[in-house]
């Protein structure tokens, strides 16, 4: 991924160099995304060992649940404008799609783009789902349940 001088880099200040920040958002979207094991997972109820003086404490409800119920609305609304603006034939910014977009090629080529994005429209509300069991089932579970693991 190479930028000639007189293609325009975006908003991406000049000091960063766009394979950066292609590894670096990815880097992070991986640690966001992973958060959400969390939601399902005994170590999302409790602070870990190595966390300073809140070590083995309970996590509050609302810590967890405040953030992912806006990440589900968010990649809900996101997604679904992805594809309602692509299914109309424009950009997010309402500029004509593209000859060259994957959409557009036909055959093979757009059935293979749509088998693979079509299921983003899923994950804002699968993130719901875990994030409504994740607080029923610590609204029911009471406080004084103590970590079973090491963490």
């Amino acid at each position: 991924m190479t930028f000639p001088s007189d293609v325009q880099r975006g908003d991406l200040p000049a000091w960063m160099p766009g394979e950066l920040y292609v590894i670096a958002l990815s880097i992070v979207s991986e640690l966001v995304a992973f958060t959400a094991v969390g939601l399902v997972a005994a170590w999302g109820e409790w602070f870990p060992g190595w966390f300073p003086r809140l070590r083995g404490r309970r996590i509050p409800t609302a810590v967890a649940v405040i953030p992912a119920a806006l990440g589900a609305v968010a990649l809900t609304v996101m997604w679904t404008a992805a594809f309602v603006t692509e299914l109309a034939g424009v950009t997010l910014r309402g500029d004509p799609t593209p000859a060259d977009y994957p959409s557009r090629a036909g055959g093979w080529e757009s059935a293979a783009y749509y088998l693979c994005y079509t299921p983003l429209l899923l994950w804002g509300p699968l993130l719901a789902a875990v994030t409504f069991a994740y607080y029923r089932r610590r609204r029911t579970t009471g406080s004084h349940v103590t970590p079973t693991a090491t963490l």
